[in-house]
């Protein structure tokens, strides 16, 4: 299947007619007509019902437009990487973040590189145990992911660069309405599984801290901070959460932080595998590393 069959069955489907697919395509209608024909004689099916006006798509071929729109883009990404790639230096890179780190860490990184550096920029998303996989297996380039300030990198620390990008900080967060009841000895809490990042951050860091009249009473539980933060803002309860995240909340006044509760600083950090020799790559991670306007929490 090449990628000028793709966008001429899309265009196809996009506009319902296949004169004005020929105008998109920069085509007349009658050569435009003669490529579909080829088209399908290729492939050995009728994609089009050419007796119903405006033009109707197969229904095999609509099953599938999902999967042609996305073979179209992975088709052009990979021969624009494949120019890139003329002079030794892959055109793109991928960069992995913990989840909560992808929302409000990962545009800032994008923007710097597609306007400074003119990077074309994968983001994928994952635990922190899944970027460092990433990292191993080829499959990242860079990866961003929060550490406890007392804490190392547990895998192959020898195997890796890392830099620290700046601090955010993990706050005790709730509406306005459930601050105004006070800090009594029950609080309804937002939680995280035990067996992820920030869970092992709360129970680790923040759970000692906690004073010891006061009873957590977890109302909801979730591994992902966006969702965390939407049940503090529905008033569910308290949420420790990014400052990163939660910051414009806290100044529209829609959350407001507890004080009367402990919060945990957070190194954000940048990691790659030890002995980068891939000069755009390392150009990039130089520029990021001494970036001033990092967007760290405070």
């Amino acid at each position: 299947m090449q990628l000028d069959w793709i966008d001429d069955i899309l265009a196809v489907i996009d506009t319902g007619s296949l004169a004005q697919a020929a105008e998109r395509r920069f085509l007349t209608q009658s050569a435009f007509t003669r490529r579909v024909r080829v088209i399908e004689e290729k492939i050995g099916i009728t994609l089009f019902d050419r007796s119903r006006k405006p033009v109707a798509i197969m229904p095999g071929v609509q099953a599938l437009e999902l999967e042609l729109r996305d073979l179209s883009a992975r088709l052009r990404r990979l021969k624009h990487d494949l120019l890139a790639s003329a002079d030794g230096e892959a055109g793109g890179v991928t960069l992995v973040c913990q989840h909560a780190i992808t929302t409000t860490i990962s545009p800032w990184i994008v923007k710097e590189l597609t306007l400074r550096d003119d990077t074309s920029v994968r983001v994928r998303s994952g635990n922190r145990d899944e970027c460092l996989t990433l990292l191993l297996s080829g499959e990242a380039d860079f990866a961003v992911t929060y550490e406890a300030p007392d804490e190392h990198m547990p895998l192959l620390p020898q195997g890796f660069d890392t830099v620290d990008l700046g601090i955010d900080q993990l706050v005790p967060v709730c509406t306005p309405a459930l601050l105004d009841l006070g800090v009594s000895a029950s609080i309804p809490v937002i939680a995280y599984p035990s067996d992820v990042f920030l869970g092992r951050i709360f129970q680790q860091h923040i759970a000692p801290r906690l004073p010891a009249s006061i009873v957590l009473s977890p109302k909801a539980e979730t591994a992902l901070t966006l969702a965390a933060c939407e049940y503090a803002l529905g008033n569910i309860g308290v949420a420790w959460l990014p400052m990163t995240l939660v910051a414009p909340h806290l100044t529209s006044g829609r959350l407001r932080r507890v004080s009367d509760l402990p919060e945990q600083s957070l190194r954000i950090v940048m990691i790659r595998l030890a002995g980068s020799s891939h000069v755009r790559k390392d150009k990039i991670w130089q520029m990021l590393k001494t970036h001033p306007d990092f967007p760290g929490g405070s």
